[in-house]
């Protein structure tokens, strides 16, 4: 390309007009108007798209709550809190590192130390309305404590919605029966994790 062609103003050389027709003033108009545009081609094309697709009974639709789409493993829903494999216990040790790096300022928590010299969480909340679902929370926590689950069902007729930690936790029972799920999302136990850390000259 020349550059003339970039330093030419003339642009009006490449407009053409468009032919407006005039509005209807009276009512016959009107009515010739409306016929006109209600017999086009147009509509009769757009008709025959809609009863393709009706005599075809290729139904795309889900019937929810009953039927749910899969989501994907990386998906960041509601979160959940994790207990260990062994004891039952939940995992999280109270260290607070969720709490300081949410950017949205959502996660509140409150520890103490109880009577075998373990720090425990007393309190424990997230507030939903503020949480923009980063999963900051879920790569920081060095127990593995907090992870993404797969309910996404989070609305509420108020704007503060809080979330537990005994809503988040996993009960005891499933945990017992082996029941408890490794989401493969943010913050989860992946496969061959141990493969993919890169050694620093520390380790050696």
């Amino acid at each position: 390309m020349s550059l003339e062609q970039f330093t030419d103003r003339n642009v009006q050389q490449h407009y053409f007009k468009v032919d407006i027709e005039d509005y209807p003033e009276t009512g016959w108009d009107r009515f010739k108007q409306v016929v006109k545009r209600g017999l086009s081609g147009e509509l009769f094309v757009g008709l025959w798209v809609v009863m393709r697709e009706m005599i075809k009974f290729d139904i795309h639709t889900v019937q929810y709550p009953k039927e749910k789409l899969p989501i994907g493993p990386r998906y960041r829903a509601v979160h959940e809190m994790q207990r260990l494999f062994e004891s039952g216990t939940e995992r999280c040790i109270g260290c607070g590192l969720c709490e300081k790096i949410c950017i949205s300022d959502c996660i509140r928590m409150d520890t103490r130390i109880d009577e075998n010299s373990r720090k425990a969480v007393t309190e424990y909340t997230i507030n939903l309305g503020r949480c923009i679902f980063c999963g900051y929370c879920a790569e920081v926590c060095p127990e593995l404590a907090i992870v993404h689950g797969p309910r996404y069902e989070n609305t509420s007729e108020q704007r503060e919605h809080f979330i537990l930690f005994e809503d988040m936790l996993t009960p005891i029972d499933m945990a017992i029966k082996g029941e408890q799920k490794e989401y493969p999302g943010f913050g989860a136990v992946t496969p061959n994790e141990d493969a993919r850390v890169k050694k620093t000259p520390l380790a050696y």
